[in-house]
């Protein structure tokens, strides 16, 4: 039996149109195909957007961690659960410049910042800045997640070299307030609309197995699906089920539901990075090679995300070359007359 907490929050009424590109019934009719068709579909889609077949190497650190505001369900960061997390404050510049080097000679070719709280106070906007600046300067992408910003503030970060911005959906609208009472999905949509107005990359997808039904899962893709533009980037989480939050003692997700929530967001993404993200060190390696089967090409790689465990990289190497997946690299750029 789901342990779900429900919070009861006023979710602002969001509906996918009428005339949308993917219409709610048409994913769930894809959740719905037989798996083997729903493979070959999803195949098809990567293998005439990917024909290369890499698979992006991203690594994410916490470079504030713990007593959040929120009080998002899943969340061993928030200061409404009673987790073993600590609040830090915000990482030196030279120790996350540490840690972005050494996931650069480990073959990361992304590096994604994380920072908890509702949104990123002014007094700290300089400190995210120079950080993004020297990340940038290692020959990184740079992506962050700081919450909900405000006016200006993504304009900021675009100018200081961040190339994606993750705000995530976390779920359909409709399952929401079973999850999050203290931000509405309104200001997640509001929030990347003023990433994508700055000229940011999106970075955005959700949570799978917090106890949301399977036509609640298509919900979430068929929001994602109907942005416009949809998100170059698309994580895909497993619930990682954290002592101390709500939904700690959640009924696990069948593994081949979560392969069929990568296909269905390969196939109504086409052109997306589809990510396994949190909750990965959790699926045998199996399950794993299914995923990329069916569309997943980037993976969160390296020892911890955010504050749960993942896979190690060595391990995560080995993973690869059995099934003979290349990483992908960062093109080196033409020089310069400058450079001449």
């Amino acid at each position: 039996m789901s342990k779900v907490v429900s919070f009861h929050s006023a979710v602002s009424a969001i509906t996918i149109p009428v005339d949308a590109i993917w219409p709610l019934d048409d994913v769930l009719a894809l959740f719905d195909l037989p798996f083997n068709d729903l493979m070959f579909r999803a195949q098809e889609a990567h293998r005439a957007h990917y024909p290369e077949g890499d698979v992006e190497l991203a690594t994410l650190i916490s470079i504030k961690t713990g007593g959040c505001e929120e009080d998002c369900g899943y969340c061993s960061q928030s200061a409404h659960h009673e987790t073993d997390v600590k609040a830090t404050k915000i990482l030196p510049l030279e120790s996350v410049l540490d840690a972005a080097r050494e996931a650069k000679a480990n073959g990361a070719t992304r590096f994604c910042m994380g920072a908890s709280g509702r949104s990123p106070k002014d007094r700290d906007m300089e400190k995210y800045e120079d950080i993004v600046r020297g990340v940038k300067s290692l020959g990184l992408e740079t992506c962050a997640t700081l919450g909900m910003l405000e006016d200006g503030q993504a304009d900021r970060l675009k100018n200081a070299g961040l190339d994606f911005y993750n705000h995530n959906l976390d779920t359909s609208p409709d399952f929401y307030d079973n999850v999050i009472s203290t931000r509405l999905y309104q200001d997640r949509l509001d929030t990347l609309g003023r990433v994508r107005k700055a000229g940011l990359k999106i970075c955005c997808g959700g949570i799978i197995g917090m106890g949301e039904s399977r036509q609640q899962r298509a919900g979430l893709i068929a929001q994602l699906a109907n942005l416009n533009p949809y998100p170059e980037s698309v994580p895909i989480n497993h619930l990682v089920p954290v002592e101390g939050t709500p939904l700690f003692g959640v009924e696990p997700l069948d593994p081949l539901e979560f392969v069929r929530t990568i296909a269905v967001a390969r196939i109504t993404m086409p052109k997306a990075r589809v990510r396994l993200s949190a909750g990965r060190q959790n699926l045998a390696d199996s399950v794993q090679a299914l995923c990329f089967l069916a569309g997943a090409n980037s993976i969160f790689y390296g020892e911890k995300l955010l504050t749960t465990d993942n896979s190690e990289a060595e391990s995560d190497r080995a993973l690869l070359a059995k099934l003979g997946l290349r990483p992908r690299e960062i093109p080196v750029a033409p020089p310069t007359c400058a450079d001449a």
